[in-house]
């Protein structure tokens, strides 16, 4: 074989390489991001979630597990955001306000749940509530009080809370859909209410 011919050749073989890795990589070419790829798999694979314990805006305990039956949507906020987590509160409004109102309550409800119980008691969770109209039944703010518990929650969804130099947090948003065997089924854009809404409806 002439060196022209080899060269050929192995820069043949080189890119075949080359593609297969990052075919392999990014799961068929649809995972080009860590955030791409954790979607991809929660769709593959539902993911169980720990059994936690919650607190509501109105003081009540409840558990995850008591809404197995009926679809969930789940956002993590922390009420002293002025960013990202009031444009997740008009999102949920919007979301709950695209479901037939004979499903509010009976096969699909909403829970916000703050990363920050420190600073998020009932009375903040309850402020943060009524700004949106969360009633505290069909839709819930709530906290996890334990600290074991939220790192377990929050690492089975997928979300990454760092604290920032004003004392608040950075932290990833999504639209997450739990259902109704207590599995992650779903995780959306939040600029994607409408679809979203719109798999839970065909859901129901």
């Amino acid at each position: 074989m002439s060196p022209a011919k080899r060269s050929v050749v192995i820069t043949s073989l080189v890119v075949l390489l080359g593609t297969g890795v990052f075919w392999w990589g990014t799961d068929g070419f649809t995972a080009l991001t860590a955030e791409t790829a954790r979607r991809v798999e929660i769709l593959r694979s539902p993911r169980p979630l720990p059994a936690v314990t919650l607190e509501d805006q109105d003081g009540n305990v409840f558990n995850l597990r008591d809404y197995r039956g009926k679809l969930l949507a789940v956002d993590f906020i922390f009420t002293r955001c002025t960013t990202l987590c009031r444009s997740m509160g008009m999102i949920f409004k919007q979301i709950r306000d695209l479901i037939p109102p004979e499903s509010l309550g009976r096969d699909f409800l909403l829970i916000s749940i703050s990363f920050d119980p420190d600073h998020d008691d009932p009375a903040s969770l309850k402020k943060y509530g009524q700004t949106y109209g969360a009633d505290g039944k069909i839709w819930r703010i709530a906290r996890v009080p334990d600290k074991a518990e939220l790192k377990s929650l929050l690492e089975s969804f997928g979300i990454v809370v760092i604290p920032d130099e004003f004392g608040g947090y950075e932290h990833n948003t999504a639209l997450h859909l739990v259902g109704r065997d207590g599995k992650l089924r779903l995780i959306s854009d939040i600029d994607k209410a409408v679809p979203f809404a719109e798999q839970v409806v065909a859901l129901l």
